[in-house]
């Protein structure tokens, strides 16, 4: 590995990203300057200092298995081996409950991150799972949407915030308000790429075209480099010609991002954020936990990763 350069500068996008767009420290420097993105570690266009991803799971339309989709990947992907963040920033505070965590004995959560300036890392808690760590919601966050609104850079205060803790993860998960308003956008100018779930109904794609010109906004005037991570299917019923029907819409809307996996209905799913678990916890052997550990291992496949989760025998 080449020394680094003199420029010491704070990487807010991924490695892979990064390298997908930029091969040497000048190119580096002219986003720098023409975007506020900020690089750290830049080795002549080599190798940059390894940092989490950060995947936001985002759908303004509610109920389509979002925050059921963030709980169950992102304890898949812990169990593998892999350090995992997963930040809930939806005010109803569902991930939080549904990995066990009582939201009335919090003292920091991300409204005090958002909103009153506290470390991240003052409201991470490790959760009882394997390597999953979660930044909860609080009730307060109910109205964040008002207060940001007076902040300067309201925008960007996610970005802010784990720009200081992502290097401590493999991947950092954001499970998203069901809306477009400013806590979205605060997610989707800090992540890296956002992953979109939808369920296999009718109307499944009402609503996408508002979020994707978003997203190109988000992209033309605060992060440049967000893709789309995939799309998941979830709710699948493959007994009916609906489902089939929606499937191939959404591949229409989507070519080559939507995963291969799907989430079917599945009671014990419905049954584990009652418990405070996430399905595989709660069910190994259960379909709905089968179906997450095939979804995060083609996400992990997709991100290059060596180790997946192996089926039981």
């Amino acid at each position: 590995m080449k020394a680094a350069s003199s420029m010491s500068l704070l990487l807010f996008v991924s490695r892979e990203t990064f390298f997908e767009y930029v091969n040497s420290s000048e190119k580096a420097c002219n986003l720098w300057q023409e975007y506020g993105i900020m690089v750290d570690s830049i080795f002549d266009g080599e190798e940059l200092t390894s940092m989490g991803k950060v995947i936001a799971i985002v759908n303004q339309k509610g109920g389509v298995g979002k925050t059921t989709t963030a709980v169950n990947l992102a304890a898949a992907i812990g169990s593998a081996g892999y350090r995992v963040l997963l930040a809930d920033i939806d005010p109803q505070g569902n991930a939080t409950t549904g990995l066990g965590v009582n939201k009335k004995q919090l003292t920091v959560s991300s409204y005090e991150v958002l909103i009153g300036g506290a470390k991240s890392s003052d409201a991470i808690i490790a959760t009882q799972f394997q390597n999953l760590w979660l930044m909860p919601s609080s009730m307060n966050l109910a109205g964040a949407e008002l207060e940001l609104v007076e902040l300067s850079q309201r925008e960007a205060k996610m970005k802010s915030a784990l720009a200081l803790v992502r290097d401590d993860y493999d991947f950092v998960f954001m499970d998203c308000p069901p809306t477009l308003g400013l806590i979205t956008i605060n997610a989707l100018v800090a992540c890296d790429t956002l992953m979109v779930p939808i369920q296999c109904e009718y109307f499944a794609l009402e609503g996408l075209s508002q979020l994707m010109g978003t997203v190109r906004q988000v992209k033309r005037l605060w992060n440049p480099l967000i893709d789309i991570e995939g799309v998941a299917l979830t709710m699948y019923d493959g007994r009916l010609n609906l489902t089939q029907a929606v499937v191939d819409e959404v591949k229409r809307f989507f070519p080559r991002r939507v995963y291969s996996a799907v989430i079917p209905r599945n009671v014990r799913l419905s049954e584990a954020p009652s418990f405070g678990k996430p399905v595989m916890y709660y069910d190994s052997l259960s379909r709905g936990t089968m179906s997450y550990k095939d979804l995060a291992n083609e996400f992990l496949a997709q991100n290059a990763c060596g180790e997946q989760l192996s089926s039981p025998q």
